[in-house]
């Protein structure tokens, strides 16, 4: 059985999150930067057999998330600076 799960999530900077933490895909997985009802989104989707793996995957693709998050906004905001 096939089984896949969308991760979608609102960033300020979508494209750069996004290719963050697609550096870190695995084969099973594809992130893309788009607009989710007109606003920009990170999502990714993650494709497998089995849900313990699918399970592992999403949450460290989560955390993952979660520091380039960070890293964009850091970026974003050295930017203002100058």
């Amino acid at each position: 059985m096939k089984i896949t799960g969308i991760i979608r999530t609102v960033h300020d900077a979508p494209e750069c999150v996004a290719a963050s933490v697609a550096a870190d895909n695995l084969s099973e997985m594809v992130t893309r930067a788009t607009t989710h009802e007109g606003t920009g989104v990170v999502e990714t989707t993650i494709t497998g057999t089995k849900i313990r793996s699918i399970i592992a995957s999403m949450d460290d693709y989560l955390s993952n998330l979660t520091v380039a998050e960070e890293l964009c906004k850091q970026s974003s905001d050295k930017g203002s600076e100058h």
